[in-house]
């Protein structure tokens, strides 16, 4: 059994990267994607702008 992290709903912030700046803001969990070659995956949306994106879990805290 694949077991996430994090839940439906619940607020994220992006980890920044030395490859790529970290957009600003909490995220919300609104879908938790089946896992993809063992790298679990969830859709968030931006709480200020509605943007919606694909992260990985390890991109997240």
């Amino acid at each position: 059994m694949d077991l996430h992290k994090f839940k439906l709903g619940q607020s994220v912030e992006i980890v920044a990267s030395d490859l790529r700046p970290r957009p600003l803001g909490m995220f919300k969990i609104v879908r938790v994607m089946p896992s993809e070659r063992g790298i679990r995956q969830y859709r968030i949306k931006s709480v200020m702008d509605g943007h919606e994106r694909m992260a990985m879990e390890s991109d997240l805290a």
